[in-house]
């Protein structure tokens, strides 16, 4: 009984169509999701390339002055005052992280026009 379920199943050939149909449906949405995928990471880095950005871009200098305590004529306490500049760096610029694929900022043309 099992040899001739076997031998109908082997013969049967109604769900060729569907089988190729449902492949190239497959097919189709893998290759869509790949695209799409990668459309999602390129957006995903050029916001982190943003963030990254912004805080660059933060001011990070601070200074307080220093202040003297007397009692009796006598100083009692002595804190110096202090500043730090923040400078412009290169990681602040952030010139050469270009995330995104395009055409070269200069052409280049190859040929003797």
């Amino acid at each position: 009984m099992f040899a001739t379920t076997l031998a109908k199943l082997w013969s049967d050939e109604a769900g060729v169509v569907i089988s190729a149909e449902l492949v190239l449906v497959l097919t189709v949405t893998v290759i869509a999701m790949v695209v799409g995928l990668s459309e999602v990471a390129v957006a995903v880095n050029t916001e982190l390339n943003d963030v990254s950005n912004a805080i660059g871009h933060l001011d990070q200098s601070y200074s307080f002055t220093g202040f003297k305590a007397f009692s009796d004529y006598k100083c009692k306490s002595f804190v110096n005052g202090t500043s730090f500049k923040d400078r412009t760096d290169d990681c602040d610029l952030n010139t050469s992280c270009e995330l995104v694929c395009g055409a070269p900022k200069y052409a280049t043309y190859e040929g003797g026009h």
